[in-house]
C-alpha cells in the first residue's frame, strides 16, 4: 500500500511532514515541528480560541475558508488542504494584512496572547465576507468572533478593527496558485490514519477495524487527547466520505450527511426555520462550528449536547450503516445510557433525517447557560406543538442537561395533547416537566434550579407563541 506523508500547503510551500502519529494536532504539529509560536496554546478544549487558525479546501471553482482550533483538530484531517496562521499574512515586504493593520490601529491587543487567533478569526471573515463585498456590522462581527476570548482590552476596539478592515486596500489570495499546489497532493492514505473518500471504503474499514476511533471534527475527541491524554491505533477519519457531506431535500425531509459541519447543519435547518438562528448561533464559537459535525455531536451522545433536544423535538431519525446494509432508527430510541447507543461494532451514523416543518407546528428551543456565547448548557429545552382550531393536536419535547442522556419529556406531552391552546394547559403541564427528570447539581446549575428552569422555559413558551400570533394578526 502506498502510505502518504502528511501533506498541506502553508505560505505557499508544500509542507511534508514523515511519521507523524495519528493522535498529534495541528497545534503541536505547528508550535513543535514548524515552530510557528504566533498559534498559542491556551485551554486546549477549543474553547479560548488562542489556536485558531484558517483552513481551505476546494469548493467550487475557488477556496473556502473555515477558521478552526487547531488544539483539538487531528493533524491529519489537514491533509490536502491550505493552512494560514497569523506569520503567514504580512506581505513580503512586512506589510500587515488588514485584519492585522485593523486590529493594530483600532488598539485591539494588550497582553498579546490571544491576538493571533483573534487576528485568524478576522482573516476568516475576511475572506468569506470582505472580499465577497459584505459590509460587517457589529451583530457579524460578534458571531463570528464568539469562539475568541479577550480578557485585556475587551471585545469594543476588537469589534471595531472587524467592521474597519474592510476599508483598507485589498489583499485576496491567489487561490489559483494554492488550488494548483493542493492538486500535487495525493490522497493517499496514512499508515494508521484512514480517510476514506467514498462511503463503501468507509464502511468496509470500519468493518475491519472494529477498533479503530471514528473521528469527525475532532471536538469532542480532541480533549480525549488534549486532557486524558489517550492514544489511538488507527483513527477513521468520516469527513471526506462524500456521501456523507451532503444535504438532501425532498418534499417531505431534510436529510443531513453525519460529517456535515455543525455550521452548514444548522444553516440548512435555519433556511426550514428561520426561528432557530439565534440558538444556532450559541452553539459553541464558530471555530467549533466549522470544524464539528451533526453526526460527530449525535454520535457522542453527551446529555448536554444541544443539537439532540432540538433533534428530538422535531422527530429526527437517524440511518446507520454497515456493509450488512442500512437500518433507520428514530432519535428517540437511538441512546441506551450515558454516552452509549444502538451502534454496532460495524456500523457509522451515516445520515440524520428531519421532518420538513409542518403548517401548524410552532416550534421554539431554548439554551440556558451562564454566558451567552461559547458555554456549555445547564438546561436545553426545545418545544414542538402543532395547533388545529385552537387545541394542541400533538407535541414533542426534547431536553437536555436533565438526565443522562437527551431525553423526550413524554409525561408533558400527554398532559398537553388533546388540551386547549390556553394559558391553562401550560400552567397545568409545568409542574408535570418539573417533575418529569430528575437532574443532578455540578458546576453549570442545582438539581432544584434546573427543576424550575423547566417549568419556566414552559411558561416562556406560551408567552413568546402568544406575542408572535398576536404580531401575525397587526401585520
Amino acid at each position: 500500500m502506498n502510505v502518504r506523508p502528511l501533506q498541506f500547503v502553508r505560505r505557499g510551500q508544500l509542507v511534508s511532514l514523515e511519521k507523524v502519529a495519528p493522535t498529534r494536532t495541528l497545534l503541536e504539529v505547528l508550535r513543535e515541528d514548524l515552530q510557528c509560536t504566533a498559534v498559542k496554546e491556551g485551554c486546549g478544549e477549543g474553547d479560548c480560541g488562542a489556536c485558531t487558525v484558517v483552513l481551505a479546501e476546494p469548493q467550487g471553482e475557488g477556496l473556502g475558508y473555515k477558521a478552526i482550533n487547531s488544539c483539538i483538530r487531528l493533524a491529519h484531517s489537514v491533509h490536502g488542504m491550505a493552512v494560514w496562521t497569523a506569520q503567514d499574512l504580512p506581505a513580503a515586504d512586512g506589510t500587515l494584512h488588514p485584519c492585522q493593520q485593523a486590529m493594530l490601529s483600532c488598539h485591539g491587543s494588550q497582553c498579546g496572547f490571544c491576538t493571533p487567533g483573534f487576528v485568524m478569526s478576522l482573516f476568516g471573515m475576511y475572506q468569506n465576507r470582505v472580499l465577497a463585498g459584505e459590509s460587517i456590522s457589529r451583530e457579524v462581527a460578534q458571531t463570528d468572533l464568539s469562539g475568541n476570548l479577550c480578557r485585556c482590552t475587551g471585545y469594543r476596539p476588537i469589534f471595531d478593527a472587524a467592521q474597519q478592515m474592510g476599508a483598507l486596500p485589498r489583499v485576496p489570495v491567489d487561490e489559483a496558485a494554492v488550488l494548483a499546489q493542493l492538486r500535487q497532493i495525493a490522497p493517499a492514505p496514512a499508515a494508521d490514519y484512514s480517510a476514506p473518500t467514498r462511503l463503501a471504503d468507509l464502511l468496509k474499514l470500519r468493518a475491519d477495524l472494529p477498533q479503530a476511533q471514528l473521528v469527525a471534527g475532532c471536538t469532542d475527541v480532541g480533549l480525549w487527547v488534549t486532557k486524558q491524554h489517550r492514544q489511538f491505533a488507527h483513527v477513521l477519519d468520516v469527513t471526506r466520505v462524500e456521501e456523507l457531506r451532503e444535504l438532501r431535500r425532498t418534499p417531505g425531509s431534510l436529510t443531513i450527511g453525519a460529517a456535515v459541519t455543525l455550521h452548514d447543519a444548522y444553516a440548512a435547518l435555519v433556511a426550514d426555520r428561520p426561528q432557530l438562528q439565534r440558538f444556532a448561533e450559541r452553539f459553541a464559537g464558530l471555530p467549533v462550528r466549522s470544524s464539528g459535525t451533526l453526526g460527530g455531536n449525535v454520535a457522542n451522545g453527551s446529555p448536554i449536547g444541544d443539537s439532540m433536544p432540538l433533534l428530538l423535538a422535531m422527530g429526527a431519525t437517524l440511518v446507520l450503516a454497515s456493509v450488512r446494509g442500512e437500518r433507520r432508527v428514530p432519535l428517540d430510541d437511538f441512546y441506551t445510557g450515558y454516552r452509549k447507543n444502538l451502534l454496532a461494532p460495524d456500523e457509522v451514523l451515516a445520515f440524520i433525517e428531519v421532518p420538513r416543518p409542518a403548517a401548524d407546528e410552532h416550534l421554539r428551543v431554548y439554551k440556558i447557560s451562564k454566558r451567552q456565547d461559547d458555554d456549555i448548557s445547564a438546561v436545553c429545552l426545545a418545544l414542538n406543538l402543532r395547533v388545529q382550531d385552537g387545541r394542541i393536536v400533538a407535541a414533542r419535547i426534547g431536553a437536555g442537561g436533565v438526565a443522562a442522556t437527551p431525553v423526550r419529556a413524554t409525561k408533558t406531552e400527554a398532559v398537553l395533547t388533546g388540551q386547549p391552546w390556553a394559558l391553562a394547559s401550560f400552567e397545568a403541564a409545568e409542574s408535570v416537566l418539573q417533575a418529569e427528570f430528575s437532574p443532578i447539581s455540578d458546576m453549570r446549575a442545582s438539581a432544584a434550579y434546573r427543576r424550575s428552569v423547566l417549568g419556566r422555559l414552559l411558561l416562556r413558551y406560551w408567552a413568546e407563541e402568544q406575542g408572535e400570533l398576536q404580531l401575525e394578526a397587526l401585520t
